[in-house]
């Protein structure tokens, strides 16, 4: 995990740099422009709760794409699990009205269920076909693009508005305020927590791993790769409707509008290879990729420097993270083995002097 943490921040840091020499070699104020976007992103309190408000879908579609990708499960049909989870939501939110305390609890359940059972059909599709799930999650995602879609333009339209979205939720499936932040971000933490100890700390979480790096090992050492396969692809698919449900519980219009959480999916399966799968660094570059994202625009009011440049930076840290992986890990291993190899030289010379001693 250490190794990890350190591997991250070297990317990360040695990717900044590089960012810093773009900017400078257009001819934009580099040191200023990266002051603008920290300073927008992460030194006030309203620049704090933007950044976290927009951690949380990346939070939880990084984790979607981490379980699946860790799991050798490749599940791409996050966008659709998203807007399929948005729009469960949606629906419930509208023609159910109980109070609050009811209401919360049983709209997470929706989007996660829709999600999941999005999910769920690619799995069935490959244990009952052999489906390769890479092409059938990106399929479902142009289904469940195009379902949405035609809901928000005909039966579920709201006709007081101009443009394609549902009506508003009732108010008792909305998330409560505090300070600013909405508590959508602690449902996020918490599905977060459950998953890291289901991954680090379980069995099935185990089994997943293993599933992940040898599935031939997984097999032979009797775990059961299918029935893990199913599961994970439904947590994946979960995690991301879930996402999409706090959007609209947690969101400002509370409504299925057209376009919605567009880029949260693909931003969490960039975060989920950034982070190789793994957690914790999957929620940590979740808060990175947020806070670039939220500068950008103070960036470009500050020193005109064009907010697509976070684009760019994201690309250059997924590139150096990424590459740097194997070699800073072969770099680690060989200073760790040469520490060792000093201690144990220290400690044969400190046994040899104390049997060389007189008296001894």
């Amino acid at each position: 995990m250490r190794r990890q943490a350190i591997t991250a921040i070297i990317g990360v840091a040695v990717s900044l740099i590089a960012g810093l020499l773009i900017l400078w070699i257009q001819g934009y104020p580099a040191l200023e422009s990266y002051s603008a976007l920290f300073s927008y992103s992460l030194l006030s309190k309203f620049a704090i709760v933007s950044t976290l408000s927009k951690a949380t879908p990346l939070i939880l579609t990084g984790l979607s794409a981490a379980v699946a990708f860790g799991s050798n499960s490749v599940n791409l049909g996050q966008p659709g699990q998203f807007l399929i989870g948005a729009m469960a939501v949606a629906a419930f939110g509208i023609h159910v009205n109980l109070p609050a305390a009811a209401m919360i609890p049983l709209s997470i359940a929706a989007a996660m269920a829709a999600g999941a059972l999005c999910a769920g059909i690619a799995a069935g599709l490959r244990r009952k076909f052999n489906m390769d799930e890479f092409i059938t999650t990106l399929m479902l995602n142009f289904i469940a693009d195009y379902f949405t879609l035609y809901l928000i333009s005909g039966p579920m339209w709201d006709r007081t508005t101009y443009s394609p979205m549902t009506k508003m939720t009732n108010p008792s499936a909305w998330l409560p305020m505090w300070g600013g932040l909405s508590s959508a971000l602690f449902v996020a933490l918490t599905a977060f927590a459950v998953t890291l100890v289901l991954w680090n700390r379980s069995k099935l979480g185990y089994e997943w791993r293993v599933m992940g790096r040898n599935p031939v090992f997984s097999r032979v050492g009797g775990c059961r790769n299918d029935a893990n396969f199913v599961m994970a692809m439904l947590l994946s698919g979960a995690l991301a409707g879930l996402a999409g449900g706090l959007l609209v519980m947690g969101g400002m219009q509370h409504r299925f509008v057209k376009g919605m959480g567009a880029g949260y999916a693909w931003d969490g399966v960039m975060i989920a290879i950034v982070a190789n799968s793994d957690m914790l660094p999957t929620g940590l570059y979740a808060l990175f990729f947020a806070a670039i994202q939220t500068g950008a625009m103070g960036m470009e009011m500050e020193t005109r420097v064009p907010s697509e440049f976070t684009l760019v930076l994201q690309a250059i840290t997924v590139l150096f993270v990424v590459a740097s992986r194997e070699s800073a890990g072969v770099i680690m291993n060989r200073l760790a083995g040469a520490v060792r190899a000093r201690r144990a030289e220290r400690i044969t010379i400190a046994s040899e002097d104390g049997r060389n001693a007189p008296g001894n």
